[in-house]
């Protein structure tokens, strides 16, 4: 009997759909599970796993303990059943000899003597009581993560907030200053360089508008004053 890998992710499936239909699946204690290795229990039921590791309860002997999958495996067919020991059969009586005669037996001066019982011999099997394991409290969850996230797309700057599946703030813009404080937060040289990279790109392209316009804006000036003069 191979005890030393636990129950798979489909082997604890397998118990789960076994107990709903009302059986009771024998499982065998793995090196993990210590002094009661080899042992054979019953499965008789899967609490939450998220509460505790040890959510599989296995009756053994008297108890029903919870252990966790890698403390178990699933028992061959068989294992665990007691073999009916055969019954001694008695030993055949001689027969007696074709030429001998039996004497009269008188049945007032010999009484019968009632044949002795034989009885078998009764063997008593003492169970081994199972050790006890100390219950682990079961740890309380802890609230959810929080994600932060600063993105930029089409030059503009957003900030998002999710905790766990929960969006906590959709993508908001802020300004590229305050983007650059969030990331100066973060002591990794290649993060702020393509920060300042970004940056000074809409920076370059911000000054060629502002030449372009203040060009527009000297030909619409100069425009004017010409027909200031004019008229």
């Amino acid at each position: 009997m191979d005890a030393g890998q636990g129950l798979s992710t489909d082997e604890v499936q397998s118990i789960r759909e076994a107990l709903a239909a009302g059986r009771k699946p024998r499982v065998v204690f793995t090196a993990s599970a210590g002094q009661i290795a080899g042992q054979v229990g019953q499965v008789v039921e899967l609490t939450d796993p998220d509460v505790s590791d040890e959510f599989v309860v296995v009756r053994f002997g008297r108890d029903e303990l919870p252990f966790s999958p890698a403390d178990l495996a699933v028992a061959p067919k068989g294992a665990g059943r007691r073999v009916a020991e055969p019954k001694p059969e008695p030993e055949p009586e001689p027969e007696p000899e074709a030429h001998a005669v039996a004497a009269p037996e008188f049945v007032l001066d010999t009484p019968r003597v009632p044949a002795q019982r034989q009885e078998e011999p009764k063997v008593e099997q003492v169970e081994k009581p199972p050790a006890r394991r100390a219950v682990k409290a079961a740890k309380p969850k802890g609230p959810a993560g929080l994600t932060v996230t600063l993105a930029y797309a089409d030059g503009e700057w957003t900030v998002a907030a999710q905790q766990g599946s929960k969006a906590l703030a959709k993508p908001y813009v802020v300004k590229p200053a305050e983007a650059l404080k969030m990331v100066a937060l973060v002591d990794v040289p290649g993060v702020q360089e393509a920060v300042e990279q970004i940056l000074g790109a809409e920076r370059a392209e911000a000054e060629q508008q502002a030449e372009k316009l203040r060009a527009e804006l000297a030909e619409i000036e100069a425009r004017l004053a010409e027909l200031r003069e004019a008229s």
